[in-house]
Formats: C-alpha cells, structure tokens, sequence
C-alpha cells in the first residue's frame, strides 16, 4: 500500500528526505501525516523518524543547505526548516524510564522498538519517500476500523503520559467510528488510572481539551469521559448531556465546530483557570454563558454581542430548552446585528454632559430597541 498526496512530493519536503537518505540513513513518515493520508484526510504537519541520532541530523541538514532548529533535542527532535515549511524529524527512541508526564529516551536504530513506544496503533504507521506504508504493529487493521487502541498494554502506554487518557478520547471523537464505541480496554485503563491527570499542567490538559471539542461531533466521547468520572475530574461540575444536540443544531445552522461554544455548554468550576484559556477566550465564554438562561430577545442579542456570539447563544439556549430556533429567530438575529442606534452623544449636546448624558442615551436606545430599532434619529430627539 501507498500513501499519496502534493505535500509528500513536494520539493521542500524532498529535500529534508533526500538529505537523510543520501547521507545513509532511513526518512520515514510517521504518524499523523501517514494516518491522515491514509484516511484522506488534510496533512498539515509532517513527522519524519529516522536512524540518523540528532547531531547527525543537525550536520546534514547543514550540509544540505536546510536549517535545523534544536526545539527537542533530548527526546530527539530536531525542526528542519526547508523552504520556509517546518518537518519534525526525531530519532527513532524507546524509553528508558517515565513519570507519566515525561520521559527519558534513548536512541538506536530499531523501527518496530521505535514504534512500541508510541501511543495508539494507527499512530504507528510509518511510509518511506515514495509513500510505502510501513505497518510494524497492525495498525493499520484498527486504522481501517476506526477503532483507536492502545499498543501492547494499555494501562502501560497510560502510565508512561497521563495525558494519553485525554488523547484516547479526543481520537476517538476524530477518528474513531461513532457506532463501534471505545475499545473497551483501553476506556477501562483510562477509568482506573484517571487520578494521573492531576499530574499534569493545566496547559497541556487544555490544550488536549481544546482539540477533543474542536472534533466534528464529541458527544460521545464525552459522554463516556463524564460516565467513568473523568469529565469532572477535568472540568468539575461540567455536564455533557446537551452536547449531542448541540452538535446537531450546529449542523443545521451552517456552524462550523468551536471549541469555545462548547465549553460554554459544558460549564463547569473555574472552567478558564482549569484550561489556562486565554483572557479573550475566557470573556468570551463568560459572555455566552451570561446569556443562557436570560430573556434578552434574539434581535437584542444580535444588536449588543454581534452575529457569531448572537448566533453561539441561540443554538446553546436551543440545546439546554429543546427547542430548536426558527427562521423568525435568524431573521431577528440579522436584523439586530446589523442594526445601527442613530442617535449620537453629540445630538444630545451641549445641553447634557457627563453621568446625565450617558443615561439620556441609555434610555434612548432602549426605546429604539423596543421598537424594533425602527424610530428614526428624528423620533428619538
């Protein structure tokens, strides 16, 4: 078998193979961009292994012409810049020892030792230059299954990264099939050993969060994180219960995934501290969420937040009250999104200033609002 596509012909990406190879050592791709190949899926980052160890690397890229930035040099990893576009290139490695948060490698020359150390077995698909697919542990059967299960132990791969819990979750709301569930070992191994994701920062149980929420449809997968308690362990007090309608209505309005959107509908303790969300994705939840159960009108909505926020509130309120939104709530939205308060402070002066002003204008907005932002600036003054 064969993996295909522009970006493994491309010639900056050829130049980073052809430097290893000419040198003597193996390139082989591995793991997303092979498994996101083989599914046809969009390829955007490439990861090469190879024999060659990171100094030597780091001299032939050199020698070639291509710029090697050290960015994980102890586990491996060197950037070698080709043509502006970045390839990961990192030393085929097994582990000598973990702490369920990071490990402490040494390299060799053995693809299928390089392989075992990996999380899941459709990560441990490899494919030479030409685009030969490599599969030294079969993973490329549970690929085609859409069934992610870890190599050899699960409990095992789990201790060695506490965040491969996180991770089996968020591949099964990607690449997963949604009718076959979870590998049953695997989401028993997560269950049990769950306390090991207080061990973890909180950006990179974030960071895995944000990418689990950004799948085309997580309801399932968090419907199984919040059954084995794993949910609340992350986010306390978050319920996934609405998400499955939440996705669907989602679809029915033409809106693309968001994370955000969805951790508005998760809820939960301290969800923007607990996910080191940035200062504007956190207001930007606090925003939605101050909405959800409120009786601001849809075209007011539209008006004071804007069309996407506007949008986010009327599926998230549709999804908590079951009742999905109709055209008559769209047109609103628009409606007030696009509406403009025609009246300015300096209608309103020299004759008021200051704290009186501000309240002159408040109370005529909410009289333009009222009436369906249809008083004219004439009206109004």
């Amino acid at each position: 078998m064969r993996i295909t596509g522009a970006w493994i012909t491309r010639p900056e990406t050829r130049a980073v193979c052809d430097a290893l190879t000419g040198a003597g050592y193996q390139a082989l791709f591995v793991g997303g961009c092979v498994r996101n190949a083989l599914l046809g899926a969009a390829v955007n980052d490439i990861d090469i292994a190879t024999d060659a160890h990171p100094e030597a690397v780091m001299e032939i890229a050199r020698q070639a012409g291509l710029k090697p930035v050290p960015t994980g040099i102890a586990h491996g990893t060197i950037t070698v810049v080709s043509g502006g576009l970045p390839h990961e290139v990192t030393s085929f490695r097994a582990d000598l020892e973990t702490d369920g948060r990071r490990a402490r490698v040494a390299f060799g020359a053995d693809i299928a030792a390089d392989a075992r150390r990996r999380d899941f077995t459709m990560n441990a698909l490899y494919a030479r230059p030409d685009g030969t697919v490599i599969d030294p542990l079969g993973g490329l059967a549970d690929l085609v299954a859409r069934r992610v299960r870890f190599i050899a132990d699960a409990a095992a791969r789990i201790r060695e990264d506490y965040l491969r819990i996180l991770r089996f979750f968020r591949f099964h709301a990607w690449y997963g099939d949604p009718g076959g569930g979870l590998d049953p070992e695997g989401y028993a191994a997560c269950a049990a050993l769950q306390e090991g994701l207080d061990t973890l920062s909180r950006e990179r149980v974030g960071a895995e969060m944000h990418k689990l929420l950004a799948a085309p449809d997580p309801a399932p997968a968090l419907a199984a994180m919040q059954a084995a308690g794993i949910l609340h362990r992350v986010l306390p007090g978050a319920d996934a219960g609405a998400m499955a309608a939440l996705v669907h209505l989602e679809a029915e309005a033409g809106l693309a995934p968001d994370a955000i959107r969805r951790l508005a509908l998760l809820g939960g303790e301290d969800v923007a501290g607990r996910l080191r969300l940035s200062r504007a994705e956190a207001q930007r939840i606090e925003r939605l969420r101050a909405h959800l159960g409120g009786a601001m009108p849809v075209a007011e909505l539209g008006y004071r937040l804007g069309a996407r926020d506007g949008a986010d509130i009327v599926v998230l309120r549709a999804a908590l009250g079951g009742r999905p939104p109709d055209r008559a709530d769209w047109e609103d939205l628009r409606r007030g999104a696009e509406a403009v308060f025609p009246v300015r402070p300096a209608d309103l002066m020299p004759a008021l200033a200051g704290p009186a002003l501000g309240a002159r204008l408040r109370t005529l907005e909410e009289r333009w609002i009222a009436s369906g932002f249809s008083l004219r600036r004439e009206d109004l003054l």
